[in-house]
């Protein structure tokens, strides 16, 4: 199915080539929905609206920070914010209606961005060597709305243990002080690489990474091919080896209806300010036509098709 659609829209892109004509530059708001500070979303949205600001000028561009990818998700169909970060497991729940949504949503995609990893997070010094081992312990599982909170409860049920784990709520920095004053024994993150609160944390307190291997063909399994089994290098936070994980795409989400005029700058200046966004955080570097159109089982805006068509005659 996933193949399928790939191939679909990649012949769609191409063939549908042609010349986009003049089209008029919005103005106005956009105000983007991020996440946590110290976390990835915050650091890129920050970056994008900056860039939106420079390209265009009548556009007043704001990063609203946020618990993450479900909140996102409201907010821009609430009209809260005209654009959101979200990934790309949380979204298939939105379009399709299924919990922590209670009704389909109608939510399109400008772009597939870059991967989140899920990591486990512990004290080096600390009594998790594996996930069995949180059974009886206090588990931040991140923000009520993030998407976090999504991966992390998936990941607790896959592995038998939900009813075993005392639960915590907190965003990524409140996770990284507890961890650090051993208030908590582990928290989950899903973010990309590095997320800026745990490169942080390890810079005075030695942590760890918990492998995930046990758990990423159970949870492939059960919750489909949105997830990807995958490795989160030591030289990310100087770990002493790289530990098994899944990862997920994170997507930048609109409303069906933003207008069309509106989704194809927004795609343009996204691209257009490559650079800059790779220099607000490294992931900026991962954006590429290719797989920016890859939002299974997202739509793409037609705005958002228009540029990529442009692009590509």
């Amino acid at each position: 199915m996933y193949r399928l659609f790939l191939m679909v829209l990649v012949i769609l892109l191409i063939t549908g080539c042609q010349g986009a004509g003049e089209i008029p530059t919005p103005e106005g708001r956009v105000r983007i929905g991020t996440g946590n500070a110290g976390g990835v979303y915050a650091v890129y949205g920050a970056g994008l609206a900056e860039a939106i600001r420079e390209s265009l000028t009548r556009v007043k561009a704001d990063a609203v920070v946020s618990d993450g990818s479900v909140e996102n998700i409201r907010m821009v169909v609430s009209r809260e914010v005209e654009v959101g970060f979200a990934l790309a497991d949380v979204a298939a729940d939105a379009v399709s209606g299924r919990a922590p949504f209670t009704r389909p949503l109608p939510i399109v995609a400008l772009a597939n961005l870059y991967e989140n990893y899920v990591q486990l997070v512990v004290r080096a010094d600390g009594p998790v060597q594996s996930l069995r081992d949180l059974v009886g312990r206090r588990v931040s599982v991140g923000s009520r709305a993030s998407g976090t909170a999504v991966v992390a409860e998936r990941i607790l049920t896959v592995a038998g243990i939900s009813d075993e784990v005392t639960r915590r709520n907190m965003d990524i920095q409140t996770s990284a002080r507890a961890l650090a004053d051993k208030e908590i024994d582990a928290f989950f993150w899903s973010g990309g690489l590095p997320s800026d609160a745990i490169t942080d944390l390890s810079r005075h307190t030695d942590v760890r990474l918990i492998d995930l291997k046990e758990i990423t063909k159970p949870l492939l399994r059960v919750y489909g091919e949105l997830y990807t089994e995958t490795t989160v290098p030591a030289s990310v936070y100087g770990l002493s080896s790289a530990v098994t994980t899944v990862s997920v795409p994170n997507y930048l989400v609109v409303a069906r209806d933003m207008p069309s005029d509106t989704a194809y700058w927004l795609t343009k200046v996204l691209f257009d300010k490559q650079q800059k966004l790779a220099q607000a955080h490294p992931e900026g570097h991962r954006l590429n036509q290719w797989a920016a159109i890859r939002t299974y089982p997202l739509q793409l805006h037609e705005g958002a098709i228009r540029w990529y068509r442009a692009t590509h005659r």
